[in-house]
């Protein structure tokens, strides 16, 4: 896989309507169809959401699960912590590390659904038809561009698939991103999939989590961090995956801390000189490794390439993986940056 789309899309929360299963089957009696009503209003179904500016109606729990890859691992994250991923038949999602014990063992175990991928790494419209989902997910509305040779959100709808696009993945501008947002994500399945309660309790544990680790580190002075990715390439200078905007920030935020290079880009992502990195002071170094299999020893190298950082001199840095995204562990990477940014507090 490029390393270069992969990490620069992001994520966002949505869904569209599942036509088939809102009606009912063909010879079906008054009366059986009055049952069937009276069921699924008992289940608490049908379910309404707002989708990218669409207000989509949801008959039944979905069965048939597809993932898009879109370079993310929320959604497959968070069909997991919810217990859901026995609904899944094709998952193109993955990340090979994770900060929460046995994820990504669990995500490797998905089926994928034997397709072939295209130029984009992803499902093209005749394969993602030929599953047969009854929802497709996907990171942005990228997964659903038929330009990009994918199956659009009107050709899924006439083939009984719902469709949801994550939080801030309408228009595929992830620099506003908060982790108010990988709430929205846990709480949209958690409608979906009948599973609010579940989701509830999900989003309150990690609230309590961060608030605790921020009340920690309240009115402490709040380093410099540049955070990257490990061994990746998305632009044309030397430092083309420094972290300029988007959840990460807000992480930080939490965490204690402020992002070195939140100007550098008024986009998710700066492409930076090695002269504009050695300028800028850094007091600490988070380091996202995405299939790399040793982001640490990067975060090292870095360090030894700019001895004149604080950094540097005093040995800052964390590596992490998909707790930075957008998905249900924020509060991982939010407790992780807090303990290195400021050791004497826990």
């Amino acid at each position: 896989m490029s390393k270069k789309r992969p990490a620069a899309t992001a994520l966002a929360g949505a869904l569209c309507l599942v036509t088939a299963a809102c009606g009912s089957p063909t010879g079906t009696a008054d009366g059986a169809a009055g049952d069937a009503s009276a069921a699924a209003a008992k289940s608490g179904y049908p379910v309404t959401l707002t989708n990218c500016g669409e207000s989509e109606k949801f008959g039944k729990e979905p069965s048939r699960v597809v993932l898009m890859n879109g370079a993310s691992v929320a959604e497959v994250s968070t069909l997991l912590s919810l217990g859901l991923g026995d609904r899944i038949v094709a998952n193109q999602q993955s990340y090979g590390m994770s900060e929460v014990a046995g994820r990504a063992a669990a995500v490797k175990k998905l089926p994928t659904g034997n397709v072939k991928l295209n130029d984009a790494y992803d499902i093209p419209r005749e394969a993602m038809i030929g599953l047969r989902p009854d929802l497709v997910l996907s990171t942005t509305s990228y997964g659903f561009d038929e330009k990009n040779g994918f199956a659009t959100r009107d050709q899924l709808k006439q083939a009984g698939a719902n469709t949801y696009v994550s939080p801030q993945g309408c228009d595929q501008d992830t620099s506003r991103m908060t982790i108010a947002d990988s709430y929205t994500l846990l709480r949209d399945m958690g409608k979906i999939f009948g599973r609010s309660a579940q989701a509830e309790k999900l989003v309150a544990a990690s609230q309590k989590h961060i608030d605790e680790v921020a009340a920690k580190v309240e009115g402490e002075k709040q380093p410099k961090v540049m955070v990257l990715f490990s061994n990746m390439a998305m632009g044309g200078n030397d430092f083309s995956s420094v972290v300029a905007k988007g959840i990460y920030n807000d992480i930080l935020a939490k965490a204690g801390g402020t992002n070195a290079f939140a100007n550098a880009s008024r986009t998710s992502f700066a492409d930076l000189s090695k002269e504009k990195v050695a300028a800028t002071d850094v007091d600490a170094l988070v380091v996202i490794g995405y299939n790399d299999p040793n982001p640490a020893a990067y975060a090292r190298k870095l360090l030894k390439e700019f001895p004149q950082w604080p950094a540097a001199k005093n040995d800052k840095y964390v590596a992490l993986s998909d707790s930075m995204y957008l998905g249900p562990s924020n509060d991982l990477a939010v407790a992780k940056i807090a303990e290195m940014l400021h050791p004497d507090k826990f």
